[in-house]
């Protein structure tokens, strides 16, 4: 070994320079320290302010750390304060042989906790290493800090003004600092270690700065102050950092449920707004309002439903990933407000679409309602209008007297008149019957305008009453003259009776070609025309008729002409003259083309609500069909195991795109719905599918398929917190699909313990009546995969409890069974801090202060232990 001295020399002197090993350059600058008076008080005065940074805490210390320790008692107790733990009871007597063992006791104490008095062995060159590391890594992130060692490094201050600014920035201003400035670096970082953190000042600056190298163990000593100083405030923040995240979740789940109760009760309410509407069964007067109701429902269905499937969907999937959070947290599930649950919400959703159902119904109904309606209310209008003109004078003609004055041949014409006149009203009688039938039709169907309708039916039947009691008078009056009366034109007598029943036939002929008329469908309106056809049948008979009147005429001119008889006036049994025949003729032979026509384009319509009808069964037997295959694949996929979790979320999310992707063809037929509805046509025979039947079917398949997503999602959120395998969630799968006897990703509770079974749980009553309550916490008696799952990763995986939690708190109230707000201000964001404190009850032990808060059982809470 060469000496560091010579070395030294013969460099300045000019000889040749001796390299040396820096290892050999520290044991001898060790070797030079051992025999320097300086170094030895340094060390003294080093290990008396270490011993006394500890003694103080148990009220004494020492003065010369070699005489103090003599009698042992002062260095057992340093012993105790340091572990923590009681040493043997000291001998308290002042003889040599009592101060000896109590050294021995305090010597045997370290040697039991395994420390080697002597040389430097291996655990204490790794505590030295630890050490480093632990400097390196906390002053690393600070300019002109370079920890290598425990003398140069320490040298310019910065270095231990780096460690008290890194955990206590607030207490050093490390930017207003000067390299070149050692001796104010290190006072600075003394002084303010001493007042601020307890650290007893163990060195002067001047025994650093005025030392090429400062003591390795005095610095290490120092610097293992730092250590301890700043450990407790690392489990400080270690506690803080896992109640931070235990709250963080806490704030985050009691966010998603009062997001599940905002949304929940915005739904219900929009639901218990709605369905008085559609229970609202109030019927309009008019088509036309009707009309309009119908088109509020298609505005409802089309704009304001959409986004409400959409909520009801989001609400039951933020549901069950709030659940999944709260069971991979250790919470307890999450019960909603009472009328809130899911279940709740589907029973109001499906009141809601039995509403609808009910509502479209009744609207149709309606429809066909007012419609019958408006055309029975035209019908008697028309027949009414009919009658009315024809009644006109009837009365005046029945009450006259001029049989009185009239001779014998007259007064034979007035019976046979009149009797003609009988012959004419007993053909009116179906008339009059028919209006009284459509008035009483029109009130058991509810019309808006009945009243006037029913005057009108009244009027019109009191005067048929009086007609027919008017003509029974007329006729005996006539009949008490007959003997009286005898001449009477035959021919005109005849005329009279085949031109009254003809003209009768006529005017029917006209009133049904001028009916109006209402069908549905082709097979109606081909009924009418069949009907219309035989009737233009029959018209060449009529037209013989006609022709055999009008010759009765023209044989009573020819022999009047002959006889050289002058016709006074017309036909005395009749008023009905050729002409009016022909003119009525006429009108028949103009109204059966425009009847042919009215047919013809009621027809049209009906072949194109036909081809209506076509058109929408043909995309609607495609579209039906398509969701219920889509239905059944998705219920498939969520049994199947194809792929990692990731695989099946990346195909399930492809999928439901296709899905969507796929809703033109429902807007199509939404279209061709709308259209059907506005052409009035209520059924199809073409197709088993109503539009009703599709959108629920579509709407449950949107739903399915983002129920699915969500489930997987949840899985995967299990798997990554609980950290279970791909190889446990297929092992998990298979073995629930196993029990799925239905395949439909639920299991009722006979299964479900024979799954728990054949998984390794050994079962009683009050156990499977436990894991019941873990797994279906609503009663809903089936089991989902998802519960399954989290009922596995709940049992074999560890989660926070309340038990580490209150562990946390009780640090951070150093070991106090309370905790004051000021300490949770101090130690927690601030906004932890007063979620704490607004929910802390008070603490009541009988170690309390005023204000001291309860943590314990805020924490129990936290997990459902308790109540807050």
């Amino acid at each position: 070994m060469v000496d560091y001295h010579a070395s030294n020399s013969q460099a300045s002197s000019g000889g040749p320079a001796i390299y040396m090993d820096p290892r050999e350059q520290e044991n001898d600058w060790d070797r030079d320290l051992l025999l320097d008076p300086a170094w030895e008080k340094q060390q003294r005065k080093t290990f008396t302010a270490w011993c006394n940074s500890h003694l103080r805490k148990a009220g004494t210390q020492i003065e010369n750390i070699e005489e103090d320790f003599r009698d042992g008692l002062k260095l057992m107790l340093l012993l105790e304060v340091i572990s923590g733990e009681r040493l043997p009871k000291p001998e308290r007597g002042k003889m040599r042989v009592h101060k000896i063992n109590n050294v021995n006791k305090a010597l045997d104490y370290i040697a039991g906790k395994g420390v080697k008095l002597v040389s430097i062995g291996a655990e204490e060159t790794s505590a030295k290493e630890g050490l480093l590391l632990w400097c390196q890594r906390k002053t690393a992130p600070y300019k002109n800090v370079n920890v290598q060692n425990f003398h140069i490094s320490w040298k310019d201050g910065l270095a231990f003004n780096a460690l008290i600014h890194r955990h206590r920035p607030e207490l050093i201003d490390y930017d207003k600092l000067r390299k070149d400035d050692p001796l104010t670096n290190l006072n600075n970082a003394f002084e303010v270690a001493e007042k601020y953190l307890d650290i007893p000042k163990m060195m002067d600056a001047e025994d650093i700065v005025n030392t090429a190298r400062p003591d390795e163990k005095a610095i290490m000593t120092y610097v293992s102050s730092f250590y301890h100083a700043f450990s407790g405030a690392q489990k400080a923040e270690t506690a803080a950092n896992r109640i931070c995240k235990v709250l963080a979740v806490n704030q985050e789940n009691e966010h998603l449920m009062e997001d599940y109760e905002k949304l929940a009760s915005d739904l219900l309410d929009w639901i218990r707004r709605t369905i008085p509407w559609l229970e609202n069964r109030a019927p309009e007067k008019t088509m036309a309002e009707m009309q309009q109701k119908l088109e509020d429902f298609r505005g409802y269905r089309r704009v304001h439903k959409p986004p409400k499937v959409q909520e009801k969907c989001q609400l039951e999937i933020n549901f069950n990933t709030l659940q999944t959070k709260l069971r991979l947290s250790n919470r307890p599930a999450f019960m909603p407000s009472e009328g809130r649950m899911v279940s709740d919400i589907n029973g109001s959703w499906h009141n809601l679409e039995g509403a609808e159902k009910g509502y479209e119904e009744w609207m149709l109904n309606e429809i066909r309602r007012l419609e019958r309606l408006d055309h029975l209310a035209e019908k008697f209008r028309q027949k009414a209008t009919i009658h009315e003109s024809w009644t006109d004078g009837k009365e005046a003609m029945l009450t006259q007297k001029d049989y009185e004055t009239a001779s014998l041949s007259e007064v034979k014409a007035l019976l046979r008149k009149h009797e003609a006149f009988e012959s004419d009203l007993a053909a009116h009688q179906d008339r009059v019957e028919q209006i009284a039938a459509i008035a009483q039709e029109l009130n058991e169907l509810d019309y808006y305008d009945s009243p006037s309708v029913n005057a009108r039916c009244q009027k019109i039947c009191e005067q048929w009453d009086a007609l027919g009691s008017l003509t029974q008078s007329r006729r005996e009056s006539l009949e008490r003259t007959e003997k009286q009366l005898e001449s009477i034109d035959e021919l005109y007598l005849e005329y009279a009776k085949r031109a009254a029943p003809f003209n009768n036939w006529m005017e029917g002929a006209m009133e049904d070609l001028q009916d109006m008329f209402i069908v549905h469908n082709i097979e109606e309106i081909q009924g009418l025309i069949t009907a219309h056809e035989q009737f233009k049948s029959t018209l060449p008979e009529a037209n013989k008729e006609r022709e055999a009147i009008q010759a009765i005429q023209a044989e009573v001119q020819k022999i009047a002409q002959y006889n050289g008889i002058k016709l006074s006036g017309g036909n005395p049994y009749t008023t009905i003259t050729p002409k009016t025949i022909d003119n009525k003729w006429d009108k028949v032979e103009q109204l059966v083309p425009q009847r042919d026509k009215a047919l013809q384009e009621e027809l049209a319509k009906q072949q194109s609500n036909d081809h209506l009808r076509r058109k929408f069964a043909t995309q609607a037997n495609i579209v039906g069909p398509w969701i219920q295959t889509k239905m059944e694949e998705i219920g498939r996929i969520s049994i199947e195991m194809n792929g990692t979790l990731e695989d099946q979320l990346v195909n399930l999310r492809e999928y439901e795109q296709s899905i969507i992707e796929y809703k033109p063809n429902i807007d199509q037929l939404e279209g061709d719905h709308q259209l059907i509805q506005e052409a009035l046509i209520f059924d199809n025979k073409y197709t088993a599918y109503t539009m009703e039947h599709l959108r629920v079917g579509w709407e449950q398949l949107l739903t399915t398929i983002a129920r699915t997503i969500n489930e997987i999602e949840n899985q995967i959120l299990t798997r990554d917190a609980k950290g279970i395998s791909q190889e446990q969630l297929h092992e998990y799968r298979t073995s629930f699909n196993h029990f799925d006897k239905k395949r439909t990703g639920q299991m009722d509770m006979d299964n479900y313990r024979a799954l728990l079974v054949a998984t390794g749980n050994s079962l009683g009553d009050a156990e499977f009546a436990r894991i019941m309550g873990i797994v279906d916490p609503n009663n809903s008696g089936v089991v989902t995969f998802q519960a399954f799952i989290d009922f596995m990763s709940r049992e074999t995986t560890d989660t926070d409890t309340a038990d580490q939690v209150i562990a946390s708190f009780k640090i951070l109230a150093a070991d106090k069974n309370f905790i004051m707000a000021e300490e949770l201000r101090r130690e927690l964001p601030p906004d932890q801090a007063e979620y704490c404190i607004a929910r802390m009850a008070p603490y009541s032990g009988p170690d309390a202060k005023p204000g001291a808060l309860d943590y314990m059982s805020f924490s129990t809470a936290l997990y459902g232990e308790s109540d807050l």
